[in-house]
């Protein structure tokens, strides 16, 4: 699609959303999560509650700005981003949801991992259920984001969770850097999973090449700011964090602390003495037989049991 169509789409998407957003979704609509944790999605406990956290600390401290996200999927992410916007701010999110992608490698990496459920009906419907209005709606490659709709200095929080393809992620790290005020916080996905190297590669060369200052790292997401981390660090430190069930470790790059936040893993529960030599002595059989029994009384017990 030429770019031109792309810029006339994304326009007309939010037009439409914006009329759409005081009555909620047409007839014939997917249904809405009636939970957010029914949302589908790849946004899990530890990043909600450090997103959470860090915007909370933003508001507390007078950072005001807009919310960025480049990725939304169905919402899952983009609902909580939501719950953060104070008077005056405004969400965008920008995705392709059920449109065409501009390029072969990049509508691949669609049909492969999300084709088949990405729509923006859904993402709607789930957003409207926890919130009265849709946000901005992009519909588009994350690529027109640099034509400039999203000002310079706008945003004081960038998530991004689009490609995976190394040059999208850096032209979408470049769209974050120029919407970003000077303490904004950047959010990237996947920075280190095994098969999304183009992430990690755009990642770490912001880091080492352009000014992009780590400040919190979890299984899934990286965080980081182009202005002061201390403050950030500040606020992550602030809060308990292992009295709620992570792990908090600091390390050191390229001269800069950085925090890793994760989930505290529990130790096996030990089998008595007695249980063990019964199930290692007894043939498979009956090992399966004792099982089933010893899970019905369990059952019976309640947790904990």
């Amino acid at each position: 699609m030429p770019s031109a169509d792309i810029a006339d789409a994304a326009n007309t998407a939010h037009t439409a959303g914006a009329a759409r957003s005081a009555t909620g979704p047409g007839p014939g609509a997917p249904r809405a999560a009636a939970r957010r944790e029914d949302i589908p999605g790849w946004f899990f406990r530890l990043d909600q509650q450090a997103f959470g956290h860090l915007l909370a600390a933003q508001s507390a401290a007078g950072t005001t700005g807009d919310i960025l996200e480049l990725g939304s999927y169905l919402g899952r992410s983009a609902v909580l981003l939501g719950d953060h916007l104070r008077p005056g701010e405004h969400l965008t999110v920008c995705d392709l949801f059920d449109s065409e992608a501009g390029d072969a490698d990049n509508a691949a990496e669609m049909t492969m991992s999300y084709r088949a459920s990405l729509t923006r009906s859904g993402f709607e419907a789930n957003y409207l259920a926890f919130h009265p209005e849709l946000p901005t709606i992009v519909q588009a490659p994350t690529s027109v984001l640099a034509d400039g709709r999203v000002p310079d200095g706008s945003c004081r929080f960038v998530h991004i969770d689009a490609s995976h393809l190394y040059e999208h992620v850096a032209g979408d790290i470049a769209v974050a850097r120029r919407a970003l005020s000077g303490s904004g916080l950047v959010v990237l996905d996947d920075y280190r999973s095994e098969h999304t190297p183009g992430v990690s590669a755009a990642v770490w060369q912001a880091v080492f090449t352009g000014g992009l200052r780590p400040v919190l790292l979890t299984p899934m997401k990286f965080y980081g700011t182009w202005g002061d981390p201390e403050p950030v660090r500040r606020a992550l430190l602030a809060r308990d964090w292992r009295a709620e069930g992570f792990t908090v470790d600091e390390d050191t790059i390229a001269g800069e602390s950085v925090l890793r936040l994760n989930n505290a893993v529990r130790p096996a529960a030990r089998r008595s003495g007695a249980r063990r030599v019964l199930l290692d002595l007894l043939p498979p059989v009956a090992t399966r037989s004792v099982r089933r029994a010893l899970g019905a009384l369990r059952t019976r017990r309640g947790p904990g049991a």
